[in-house]
């Protein structure tokens, strides 16, 4: 071997060494006999590098997944006996291989065993074994094999093909596994088991490790091994014992979590776990409290949890059955371990509580079913609730300005516990709401003396209850008397306790949170918005000292204004006064810490423009106040232009680009206010807003920070065609001059959709400006597609097929909204280069987005100019190049019939192909029957049946033909 290329194998060696090692693997990987020379360095220990063992163990893993067929039976037989001979010399070195090295060569005899067992190599388990013995480095290697064995018969999570041919090779390993199974069982399965029975009970008191690992072979082969084979006297009474083993317990628990969880007769299923319970009761393991290791009970509750959720499985199967005594019994052995799972709910270790959650929302689900509770279930169910509101409750660590993993894990804990609060309120709503009621008033009533999390869990119950007992359009204040007067009660209590004012970030939030989440009691009880307005206002919202509050009460007080509408008109000068400061547009001065973000001021700027377009104020009133919310963004924008022109430096250029973006953007926002009811003129407001189109149009022609600046503007003119309508029209041809300069592929297709906008909006009203700017824009466009690109330069090649995307799309929107004229007067020739490039869209780039389009275009224009009194010389190019295109794209190979999207463009070149007969009649069909399709050598029988089909009436009988034509016509 190279022994230089192999000194790159090495995880420190430089990266040079590392380059050629991984040529020199692919190099091995494409010789004959490379995998011989690394047989007989394992076979025969030649290197004590573990990395270059580890190599050959890859050169021979590849050898047998993917070029095994091409062996000799001699070469074949060369693989088996090295693989032997290496597994015989782990038991006589004198250190053990690395867990990485085992593990790889685990891998290596699990792939030759699918590929052999059932032919050559039906003894490979025996022959193992014959080889191991007892000896414990033998045993470890045997049980490494057992488990890569089972990880390639069932572990799904492997995937072994490329995605491309993933459902045939799926199919085929799934036959091939079973296969494999089947087999196990009947040859071998039970002297496996006996030989594992043997490693337990050799290892069980001085070789923890192996012990373990035997333990987790068995729970992983009893999904699909013969149940009665484990589950009998002698191993679960050995499993049991090792229950009482610290260094074991761990693993049996899971060992007999999978036990439970096999698939059976319920009857058998319930008898299996009560028989295991007893045992486990009487052994003390019921006894929590006494428990002290926590990841031993993890494992517990996980195993408690199984039992549980086996138990609810085999009652809704006996249910089902109607076997009413039997369900009984499998009830009552359901409610006897209720104790424990309240115990395991209850733990302080959020993983104990977690696991045993399952069992718990399926117990809730099955009393959900019974027609009546007992006293004991009732109290059941209050056990639940009490233990969810407990564990709900953040602890003292929950670090909540720098949240992390665990913080993580704990707010997904958190979603678990809603999901059972939801399902308690299913089973008994008066009682939740009760429990909460109850819960509430007393911490609210002594809410400065108590800690935080007991008072942020009390107000996150409240929001809670309005997702657990749901009504239509959030009417939580009306309908059922008991429920409304509830939560008005709470409501009130919530928002004149004060406790808005609690030091503590999450009781502040979740304050904020639930005022919004319950906005319609501010519609019955209107006297309560100036308070909560002030809370929104002061140092407890948005000039709180933590900008994680101040940043989600932004959101949260737009969506109070936007809710409560018509409520607001009392108070809307004072807040725009109280929020004056907050709308300041962020000079890009270093050092300067402005209270909002710019993306939390955008809410401000919302906020404010709903207050003034849903006021009571008349038109003028309306016009001044937008004016004095907008000018000084105008003003600011004009210094900062001059500024940004004069600046040298880049980043002070990108500073004043940024900011300038801001204020566009923060107009922008204003208009999100309007509405059909509540338009832009009806408000008086158009003027304000051609101000500041006029005032943000010259920052298109700044030669510096194109990109973002073009962003902004683009935007602020989008939204501006939606609420001006025709007055923006004026503003277009120089706003479009300006951003065709210099452009790149990114800005043609960020540009293109405001063209289509404006053309699918306003129609023929823009046709002069249209057919002036059509030839110049795809110009532009042509110029972009043809600059040179360098061949694996994939964002530029992906930037060019969304702009090829966007230029279609233009296309297609003005031959679709009637304006096929802006492009029939462009001249002759050009009319004939745009032709072309609709024609090598739909042929030449596999692209079934835009090919789909360029059919749509074809057929519409066919529609258009196809007759008899159409443009001169268009029946020759629908002859001589619609028609060829619509049979030339999917005779490709790139065009896979397979592809939804591919589907979806053959339909519109069905489409295509109907119009054409449409409007060329009996032409059509004479050109095709006599001229184009002998051309391609298409048989007569198989014209005659394409035209007949084509004749149909019925569009969606020849769409489904089309794809059965071309399915038989490609290869």
């Amino acid at each position: 071997m190279d022994e230089q290329a192999l000194l790159g194998l090495n995880p420190n060696a430089d990266a040079d060494f590392r380059q050629r090692a991984l040529a020199y693997f692919e190099q091995l990987k494409i010789s004959q006999d490379a995998w011989q020379v690394c047989a007989e360095a394992l076979a025969q220990s030649i290197y004590s590098d573990d990395h270059i063992k580890f190599f050959c163990f890859q050169v021979l893993e590849h050898q047998i997944k993917f070029k095994y067929s091409e062996l000799t039976e001699v070469q074949q037989q060369l693989i088996r006996e090295t693989l032997i001979t290496w597994l015989q010399a782990q038991m006589l070195n004198p250190q053990p291989e690395k867990t990485f090295i085992r593990n790889k060569a685990a891998q290596v005899f699990a792939l030759l065993f699918v590929t052999e067992y059932l032919t050559k190599w039906p003894k490979f388990f025996f022959d193992i074994l014959s080889v191991v013995d007892l000896n414990p480095r033998g045993v470890d290697m045997y049980l490494r094999i057992l488990m890569a064995v089972d990880a390639e018969l069932v572990d799904r999570d492997v995937v072994h093909t490329s995605e491309a041919s993933y459902y045939f090779a799926l199919t085929f390993e799934a036959r091939r596994n079973t296969l494999l199974k089947d087999t196990m069982r009947e040859q071998c399965i039970p002297s496996l088991v006996e030989s594992w029975y043997q490693i337990l009970q050799n290892y069980q008191y001085n070789n923890s490790e192996l012990t373990c690992q035997c333990l987790e072979v068995v729970g992983a082969y009893v999904s699909w091994i013969d149940l009665s084979l484990i589950a009998n006297e002698r191993f679960i009474n050995m499993l049991l014992g090792h229950m009482s083993v610290e260094v074991l317990r761990e693993e049996a628990c899971d060992c007999l979590f999978e036990i439970v969880n096999k698939g059976m007769d319920p009857i058998d299923k319930t008898k299996l776990v009560e028989s295991l319970c007893q045992v486990l009761q009487s052994a003390g393991l019921f006894s929590i409290d006494q428990e002290d290791d926590v990841d031993f009970l993890a494992r517990f509750s996980k195993l408690v949890n199984g039992m549980g959720q086996a138990l609810i499985a085999s009652w809704t199967k006996l249910i089902k059955n109607g076997d009413m005594k039997s369900a009984q019994d499998t009830l009552q052995a359901i409610e006897a371990k209720v104790a424990l799972m309240l115990q395991l709910l209850i733990h302080e270790d959020d993983d104990i509580s977690s696991n045993i959650i399952g069992f718990c929302y399926d117990y809730l689900h099955i009393l959900k079913q019974l027609s009546a509770l007992s006293d004991q279930q009732k109290a059941n169910v209050e056990a639940i609730m009490l233990a969810v509101m407990k564990k709900l409750t953040y602890d003292e660590e929950y670090n909540f300005e720098n949240e992390g993993e665990d913080e993580a894990m704990f707010v997904e804990y958190r979603k678990q516990l809603k999901l059972l609060l939801d399902r308690l309120a299913q089973v008994s709503p008066e009682l939740l709401l009760a429990s909460v009621r109850r819960v509430f008033n007393t911490t609210l009533q002594n809410w400065q003396t108590t800690r935080f999390m007991e008072v942020e869990v009390a107000i996150r119950l409240l929001y809670m209850l309005a997702e657990a007992l749901p009504v239509s359009h959030g009417a939580h204040f009306s309908g059922d008397v008991t429920k409304a007067t509830a939560l008005q009660d709470m409501m009130r209590t919530l928002v004149t306790s004060g406790v808005s004012a609690y030091q503590h970030t999450s009781v502040t939030l979740e304050f904020f949170e639930t005022v919004v989440r319950y906005e319609k009691f501010f519609a019955v009880e209107p006297q309560h918005i100036p308070t909560v307005l002030m809370a929104f206002l002061d140092h407890r919202g948005l000039r709180h000292t933590s900008p994680k509050v101040r940043s989600r009460t932004a959101y949260l007080f737009s969506r109070f204004v936007k809710s409560l509408n018509k409520q607001m008109n009392p108070f809307i000068e004072d807040v725009l006064n109280r929020i004056q400061d907050l709308l300041e547009l962020s000079p890009p001065e270093n050092g300067y810490q402005a209270l909002l973000s710019s993306d939390d001021q955008l809410f401000i700027y919302e906020t404010a423009g709903v207050l003034i377009v849903n006021s009571e104020y008349s038109a003028e009133r309306k016009q001044v106040l937008m004016r004095n919310l907008l000018t000084p963004l105008m003003e600011k924008f004009k210094v900062l232009l001059e500024k940004l022109m004069m600046a040298q430096d880049e980043d002070r250029q990108m500073a004043l680009a940024d900011c300038l973006n801001h204020a566009v953007g923060f107009a922008s926002r204003t208009s999100k206010a309007f509405s059909n009811k509540q338009t832009v003129k009806q408000c008086g407001c158009s003027e304000v807003y051609l101000d500041c189109l006029q005032t943000f149009l010259p920052a298109l022609s700044c030669p510096l920070q194109k990109e973002v600046l073009r962003s902004g503007v683009r935007t602020f003119l989008h939204r501006m065609i939606i609420c001006l309508e025709e007055e923006v029209l004026p503003f277009i041809p120089s706003a479009s001059e300006h951003m065709l300069k210099d452009c790149e592929a990114k800005d043609l297709q960020e540009f293109i959709p405001l063209i289509n906008q404006i053309t699918a909006k306003f129609k023929t009203q823009v046709s002069p400006f249209l057919q002036q700017m059509f030839m110049p824009l795809l110009h532009a466009i042509f110029e972009v597609l043809l600059l040179p690109a360098e061949e694996n330069d994939q964002s530029a090649a992906l930037e060019k097929q969304m702009l090829r995307r966007s230029y279609f799309a233009f296309l297609q929107t003005v031959t679709g909204s009637g304006m096929s004229e802006v492009v029939a007067n462009q001249g002759a020739e050009n009319v004939e280069r745009v032709l072309f490039t609709v024609i090598q869209g739909a042929v030449d780039y596999p692209d079934p987005i835009a090919q789909k389009t360029c059919f749509i275009i074809l057929s519409k224009l066919v529609e258009l100019w196809g007759g008899k009194d159409g443009p001169v010389g268009f029946a020759d190019f629908v002859y001589k190049h619609i028609v060829p295109a619509c049979f030339l794209a999917p005779l490709k190979q790139t065009f896979d019939l397979a592809d939804a999207q591919t589907v979806l463009a053959l339909s519109e070149c069905a489409v295509t192909l109907k119009t054409i007969h449409l409007k060329r009649g009996p032409e059509c069909i004479q050109y095709l029957q006599q001229e184009y399709l002998p051309s391609l050598q298409v048989a007569p029988e198989i014209i005659q049946e394409f035209c007949q089909a084509l004749q149909q009436p019925d569009a969606k009988v020849f769409k489904n033909y089309l794809k059965v034509f071309f399915q038989r016509a490609k290869p």
